[in-house]
């Protein structure tokens, strides 16, 4: 089972999310096992202070080192946890951070808060700073739990069909190709004929081509990146021919 702990100044954000669709019948099923806590508990004073003030001044607050490593020690009792700081100032979360993420047994997510965490948090704790993109939000509560659904529909028997993580957009370097169900037609919108057409190599081949296609002309910086086949390059030199003799302002159709 993986265990999952979630650090946080507001619980209640993280209810909803867990007791709803997958995420809740992961938990039901014993195959996932989250624990969130308020890092108020960590606290020594009476007031329950997690922040003060920035040294060398500046607006806003900035979480206490105390606290966290509090937090985190008693969590990681033995050792074994990764330990994952929710962060702008992090590394930028992709699918291969979940799949990575995915090979561990068990991951303390902390969400920041204010300014952020004093930086001997990271430091000391050895932790992974993560940022699910390049945008600030008021805390790192929707973060987690966005690293923590990623990385749940990993584990093995939490997608009620496996193939559905491995064919997901990013997954294979590319976006997914293009999904159709019934009708056959709709409101002049027609199923392209390939999937139609019961022949799984002419199937496989163009939802390989289509897949090229939309991370072409949606996320041209992940082909960069991709490890490409020769079929695959051979389908780019088709799409561009394509593209060509359309025009630049012809609208593609699905075909």
């Amino acid at each position: 089972m993986k265990r999952f702990d979630v650090v946080t100044l507001f619980p209640g954000m993280f209810r909803g999310p867990l007791e709803e669709s997958i995420l809740r019948r992961a938990q039901d099923r014993g195959l996932i096992q989250v624990a969130v806590h308020d890092l108020r508990a960590w606290t020594q004073d009476r007031h329950h202070v997690v922040d003060d003030t920035p040294y060398g001044g500046g607006a806003g607050m900035v979480l206490k080192p105390e606290p966290v490593f509090a937090a985190v020690e008693a969590l990681n009792a033995h050792r074994g946890a990764t330990v994952v700081l929710l962060s702008p100032q992090g590394e930028r979360f992709t699918q291969a951070l979940a799949a990575e993420l995915a090979g561990r047994d068990h991951l303390i997510l902390v969400c920041g808060r204010y300014e952020g965490f004093d930086d001997r948090v990271a430091l000391g704790l050895g932790a992974r700073e993560v940022s699910i993109g390049d945008y600030v939000l008021t805390g790192g509560e929707l973060p987690a739990l966005v690293v923590l659904d990623a990385v749940a529909r990993l584990v093995p028997g939490v997608l009620g069909d496996a193939d559905s993580a491995r064919h997901d957009s990013f997954a294979t370097g590319l976006l997914d190709h293009p999904q159709y169900t019934r009708p056959p037609s709709f409101r002049g919108l027609a199923v392209p004929e390939a999937l139609l057409s019961g022949d799984h190599g002419l199937i496989r081949r163009w939802r390989r081509k289509e897949a090229l296609r939309r991370t072409l002309e949606r996320r041209p910086d992940l082909l960069a990146r991709a490890a490409l086949t020769d079929e695959d390059r051979a389908l780019l030199d088709e799409i561009s021919r394509e593209a060509a003799a359309a025009g630049p302002r012809a609208a593609r159709s699905p075909s």
